[in-house]
């Protein structure tokens, strides 16, 4: 699909605007991307160990002649939709064994089949596809001159709202032609590996952080090597006190194991294709997803990586996130540390600024507050930048992803909630080398939930953790009340004006 930017008009919503017109004329494409309810990918069907039991005897009774053709209908029902299902019935079957302490001399075949008993399909983004981010892809060979390959990364939901997180690509052309790659026919979980070793002292430090204190850690930590332990490790010496732990005190014990299970490597086969990758929640401690994946380019003494920071959710308690890549193949997963990381809504600067690593966040779940610090993983302290001001957004106001770098100033797109909860986005302009120092800000939103785009999931409601600027103007795509995404576009040279325009006596 090519769009040609160029040929659409500029609008600005004023009268069907429903807070605050619009502070300048957008370009809205005719794009839409929506869930689509045949994109599936095999994840595990959890049961509890007695249900397990009751399954693996049911397979146990079957002769190996039924086994062997009942696991060959399988495969030709499901074998195209999936590649390397035989594998992941082995690894389903190696989970159930697992949990269940079971233990047999089954064939190969017994083993798979069993393996299908728990596993599903299951629609990645048959519910909604939203609140995207947008970064210039690793790899720009092949390009005509002018053209920028992008990355796009959105979340996905299906059954149950369960949020994980996807990815497109395309590219945008000199004379700002917008080209998305189709869709792949097949998706691919990413493979988890668990960090090998976790420091004693910080891992009881992010402990304290999230309020995980009290004997039941005590015991725990005690019972681990203080220079280090595996995620084995820590698995065992917490079954070791479970028993002895009175059971309004075992949450401590699922919270410890939760945070071992938030920092891993995801790793995509290099044949795979970046639209291919699905980063599902890993654990059943992210029993309610990943939210909102703000990426960046990081750019650094020559060097460039990405980064991008998201929201863990179990249903209970939030735990911000931090990835780190080069090209996205291997992906390194780890929680954000300090008493500045929390809340939601974290945006990490494209470069350092005097040295440092920058941060913009939302960390009381009101104002927009700057972090800075040496370290990527640690934020000790954050300072308010902004309260929210203006009408459309008096609910409270946070990022819309990382800051885009101009000659005068860092554009950040802000999101601000209003009257009846609609959600607007915004921007403000900060000095380049005091990220504290507000220059300009709209007083009214550059987009508003508006027609169609109101109706949806959640409704009045756009969005987006992040934009790109390519050829003078700023490509934002932003998600339409929880339930999809389209793509604005904005000249960046009339936003500056605008956000200039806006300062005290000017």
């Amino acid at each position: 699909m090519t769009i040609s930017t160029r040929s659409q008009a500029k609008t600005r919503a004023e009268s069907d605007a429903i807070v605050s017109p619009e502070s300048l004329p957008i370009i809205r494409l005719p794009l839409r991307f929506e869930g689509d309810d045949r994109r599936v990918i095999v994840r595990p069907l959890i049961l509890g160990s007695t249900r397990v039991m009751s399954v693996l005897g049911r397979v146990a009774r079957f002769d190996e002649p039924t086994v062997e053709r009942l696991l060959a209908r399988v495969l030709a029902g499901f074998g195209q939709r999936h590649e390397n299902l035989e594998q992941v019935f082995d690894s389903h079957f190696a989970r159930a064994a697992t949990l269940t302490g079971f233990t047999c001399d089954w064939s190969l075949t017994r083993r798979r089949l069993a393996g299908s008993y728990f596993s599903m399909e299951y629609a990645i983004d048959s519910a909604a596809l939203f609140n995207p981010s947008i970064v210039p892809h690793f790899d720009q060979t092949g390009l005509d001159e002018g053209s920028l390959r992008f990355i796009m990364s959105l979340r996905a939901t299906g059954e149950g709202h369960l949020s994980s997180i996807v990815f497109r690509t395309g590219v945008i052309s000199r004379e700002l032609d917008l080209t998305i790659d189709p869709p792949p026919p097949t998706l691919h979980t990413a493979r988890v590996d668990p960090d090998h070793r976790y420091e004693a002292a910080l891992f009881r430090r992010k402990l304290g952080e999230m309020g995980v204190t009290g004997e039941a850690v005590d015991r725990v930590m005690q019972s681990l090597p203080p220079e280090g332990f595996t995620i084995a490790e820590l698995s065992a010496a917490i079954e070791r006190v479970r028993p002895s732990i009175p059971s309004d005190a075992r949450e401590a014990l699922r919270a410890m194991q939760w945070l071992a299970n938030s920092n891993y490597h995801i790793r995509l086969a290099r044949r795979a294709q970046l639209s291919e990758l699905v980063i599902f929640p890993m654990s059943e401690e992210e029993a309610r997803g990943i939210e909102d994946l703000r990426l960046v380019q990081f750019h650094d003494n020559g060097t460039v990586r990405y980064f991008g920071t998201y929201t863990a959710y179990n249903g209970m308690r939030t735990l911000p996130m931090i990835v780190e890549t080069s090209d996205f193949h291997r992906i390194d997963v780890h929680t954000l540390n300090g008493p500045a990381a929390t809340n939601k809504g974290f945006a990490l600067f494209p470069r350092k600024i005097g040295g440092r690593f920058v941060m913009c966040s939302r960390i009381d779940g009101e104002n927009l507050y700057i972090s800075e610090s040496e370290y990527v993983h640690f934020w000790e302290s954050a300072q308010r930048l902004r309260a929210p001001k203006n009408a459309w957004e008096l609910v409270q106001l946070g990022n819309c992803g990382s800051p885009i770098e101009t000659p005068e100033g860092w554009v950040l797109l802000t999101h601000g909630v209003g009257p009846m909860r609609s959600y607007a986005i915004g921007a403000m302009l900060l000095d380049r080398n005091d990220p504290l120092k507000v220059i300009g800000h709209l007083d009214e939103p550059l987009i508003t939930p508006v027609g169609e785009e109101r109706e949806g999931y959640v409704p009045n409601v756009v969005y987006t953790c992040g934009a790109l600027l390519h050829a003078g103007h700023l490509f934002v795509p932003y998600a339409q009340a929880d339930k999809s995404t389209s793509m604005a576009v904005v000249a960046m040279d009339e936003l500056i004006n605008r956000l200039l325009d806006s300062r005290p006596g000017a």
